[in-house]
């Protein structure tokens, strides 16, 4: 073959079109065969942040993946499926295993719910019937704190996170995000120790547990002497986001949220919890 000929459009275009071909293969390839692995470290980052949440890590150093996934067989971590609605354990099968994913579930027209935006402006317009929440029990089996998820928009993106609430149902014992695209620096600070600290032993209502009396959040600035028992200080020079984290707080303690759910586990427990409903 002539050099002419070697350098043709025709020529050209077979081996780019070859390149091509041979360089999918291998992507997707490599991106089966990692794709279980991928899957594992994603479940593993948000164990290790339900953990965080409640603070099960704090005095022993950082925990191994070994040590974070053992919580969650020997009882001291017991993960549960939810309805929003009844605020009831789901019994059926078909919703509470462990395919269960609740974000798929809030785009399924047949299990979602709307979000009344009159009254909960957490730029999400719709979310999930049932959700995953995670107890945390001692060695006796007794309930010591219950882990939910939360997410909202913030300035530049939905924020997922856990917070956990003490045994007496009532008091923050933590809180941390997991995924969002805040600005580093400014919203991004959602994820600064110091910060989240603030958050542990604040009450979620102020008296009765009612929609009306939910205090949680954060402050516009520095929390108040009068404030300071329910709300952190707002993060520095990031207004969207910390209004952001205010009010889908707020929403996942609502009676549209986990109301119901908060006030049939202090059934269970036999404290005095006021209704939740507005």
């Amino acid at each position: 073959m002539l050099p002419e000929q070697r350098d043709s459009i025709t020529n050209t275009f077979l081996v780019t079109l070859v390149l091509c071909v041979v360089c999918s293969l291998l992507v997707s390839t490599a991106a089966v065969a990692l794709k279980d692995m991928q899957g594992k470290n994603k479940l593993l980052d948000r164990q290790k942040n339900i953990v965080e949440a409640a603070g099960l890590s704090t005095g022993s150093g950082e925990l191994n993946a070994k040590e974070i996934t053992d919580m969650f067989t020997d009882g001291t971590i017991e993960p549960k499926v939810v309805d929003l609605q009844t605020g009831e354990y789901v019994t059926d099968t078909a919703i509470a295993s462990d395919s269960f994913d609740e974000r798929k579930a809030a785009k399924d027209e047949s299990m979602n719910a709307v979000i009344d935006a009159s009254k909960f402006r957490i730029g999400i317009e719709k979310r999930e019937k049932y959700t995953w929440v995670y107890l945390v029990k001692d060695k006796q089996g007794e309930l010591k704190q219950v882990i939910l998820p939360i997410y909202g928009k913030g300035l530049w993106s939905t924020m997922y996170g856990f917070v956990a609430l003490n045994g007496d149902l009532k008091t923050i014992s933590g809180l941390t995000y997991y995924e969002h695209g805040e600005t580093p620096g400014l919203g991004g600070e959602v994820d600064n120790p110091k910060w989240k600290k603030q958050w542990h032993g604040k009450q979620v209502w102020r008296g009765e547990s009612t929609d009306a009396m939910l205090a949680v959040g954060v402050a516009k600035g520095i929390a108040t002497t009068e404030n300071l028992p329910y709300m952190v200080d707002g993060l520095s020079g990031a207004t969207i986001t910390s209004r952001g984290v205010d009010r889908m707080i707020k929403y996942w303690f609502s009676s549209d949220a986990f109301g119901p759910y908060i006030e049939n586990l202090a059934a269970q427990k036999g404290d005095s919890h006021v209704s939740t409903n507005p």
